[in-house]
């Protein structure tokens, strides 16, 4: 865990929410969507399968955990959970919660439109509440 680098796009795109035992977990600063990013704090690792076994297994418990607060946080209609990689090679799960008629519906995220960054402290927020959402539900 100590090599581990955040990536800067990530970072910039981001707000820290909390980390966990294997990820950190951002908040994307797009106001559009409430959108989490799970990042395993593991050096170099650009796939699911560069993660060993037990790192595998908790990540998908993280994501269970995380997925859970989000969807009480937000009160979202459907959640996305993907990893895609195509623009940041860093293994990274997005998890979005999507709203019936929202910018995108029924399609993907990504590609439609701009980002609009939260506004004055609405992202630190949320991102607060959100941190003690996944910490109660990963106890």
């Amino acid at each position: 865990m100590s090599d581990f680098t955040l990536d800067d796009r990530l970072a910039g795109d981001s707000l820290a929410v909390l980390d966990l035992d294997l990820c950190t977990v951002r908040l994307m600063n797009d106001a559009r969507y409430p959108w989490l990013l799970l990042v395993p704090m593991r050096a170099d690792v650009t796939e699911l399968v560069d993660l060993g076994a037990d790192d595998r297994l908790r990540l998908i418990e993280e994501i269970a955990g995380a997925s859970k607060a989000l969807k009480a946080v937000s009160g979202c209609d459907k959640l996305n959970v993907g990893a895609l990689g195509n623009m940041v090679p860093q293994l990274h799960v997005h998890i979005v919660a999507r709203f019936v008629g929202d910018a995108a519906w029924p399609g993907p995220v990504w590609g439609v439109g701009a980002a609009e960054p939260y506004p004055d402290g609405a992202g630190r927020e949320l991102s607060e509440r959100l941190s003690q959402a996944v910490a109660r539900e990963l106890q």
